[in-house]
């Protein structure tokens, strides 16, 4: 199990990530997985948040 948080611009741009193992290591593998969710979820709420305002 990992607990991450992920704080992104709108423009993809990285400005925090917080990630701990709570049992095992995590991999490089996941944590690029863990990244892409991220961004996918992230993006999702930004073209949210746009059509929100406009």
């Amino acid at each position: 199990e990992t607990d991450a948080n992920f704080v992104m611009t709108g423009s993809g741009g990285i400005v925090e990530i917080q990630g701990t193992a709570e049992k095992t290591p995590f991999s490089e593998t996941e944590f690029l997985q863990l990244l892409a969710l991220a961004r996918t979820g992230i993006n999702q709420l930004v073209d949210l948040q746009k059509q929100a305002v406009a």
